[in-house]
């Protein structure tokens, strides 16, 4: 596949972003978070792994409603009901990966994306060599607990009671409760500061963040509050390896319990990782990445 940016257009009429970095006949696609997030953590991937010693096509693109893709006005009742739902985002993979050719490729998700991979596998699995879930619960109710657990930890009493009663009122652009969510950020999203994925100004993807998420990561006011996939996981038949950050915001118990029920898995973690621990510490990361990718392409894994 011919490297750089390449504009598709998709089935619906609506155009969405890719960017292929890399060469070689092992072909990764990067899914990232947020909803409403976009591909910038991705776009080192292919470098990274090549200072691993291996050769891989990276692909990325931003989904619909982010960054460089196609924003619809999802105001629109009618347009938010057809396309903010979990199985347009789950079939718009599909169908990128028919736009451009891929198959037997490996299928890398970031949080939101890790969600879509769990789904990806399970559906269109036939398609895959092997999963990446990054970051990414399989039971919400847990990730609620965890982010709870750690907004304890971190803030003051005050400043937790604060954020609670901004959030009773849904006044969550509150300067001041702007502020705790900044510091919860910098210990648990994004350790590595001065951030590299920060912009001057909002670029999109906020209308699909708050349908499906909320405010921030540390509220989940949205349709993730009823994501529940632990009973399918066993149908993800595909090599997977789970990927978490040891000081993030996903809680590394449920990465076991994933690791435990997913048949032929592997869980790895990052050392001083937040969320995006591909960013705080890449070399790491992309060594766990690149051996579960060497392993698979030498059917040596988990053997």
């Amino acid at each position: 596949m011919k490297q750089g940016t390449k504009i598709i257009t998709l089935d619906n009429g609506y155009h969405l972003w890719t960017n292929t970095q890399g060469e070689g006949d092992i072909h990764l696609l990067a899914l990232h978070g947020g909803p409403g997030g976009n591909h910038e953590y991705w776009e080192d991937a292919a470098e990274q792994l090549k200072k691993q010693g291996l050769n891989v096509q990276v692909t990325m693109y931003d989904q619909l409603g982010s960054l460089y893709s196609d924003q619809p006005d999802f105001s629109d009742p009618e347009i938010a009901k057809k396309y903010l739902t979990y199985e347009y985002f789950l079939d718009e993979v599909d169908e990128v990966r028919e736009k451009l050719g891929l198959d037997n490729f490996y299928l890398i998700g970031q949080s939101w994306g890790g969600l879509l991979v769990q789904e990806y596998a399970v559906k269109y699995g036939q398609h895959l060599k092997g999963a990446i879930i990054s970051s990414m619960v399989d039971e919400i109710d847990e990730y609620v607990d965890r982010v709870n657990e750690l907004r304890e930890k971190t803030l003051s009493p005050e400043a937790v009671a604060f954020m609670k009663e901004c959030e009773a009122k849904n006044d969550y652009s509150n300067p001041k409760y702007q502020e705790y969510v900044q510091v919860m950020n910098e210990q648990y999203v994004d350790r590595k500061q001065p951030s590299k994925l920060y912009h001057l100004k909002d670029l999109g993807g906020t209308a699909v963040y708050n349908v499906f998420q909320g405010d921030n990561e540390f509220v989940i006011t949205g349709k993730l509050k009823d994501w529940h996939f632990r009973d399918q996981l066993k149908n993800i038949k595909v090599p997977t390896l789970i990927t978490f950050g040891e000081h993030e915001t996903m809680p590394i118990e449920t990465a076991k319990t994933m690791n435990s029920l997913i048949p032929n898995s592997q869980l790895v973690t990052t050392p001083d990782g937040g969320h995006h621990h591909m960013v705080d510490n890449p070399d790491v990361y992309y060594k766990h990445l690149a051996d579960f990718i060497r392993n698979v392409e030498n059917n040596t894994f988990n053997n």
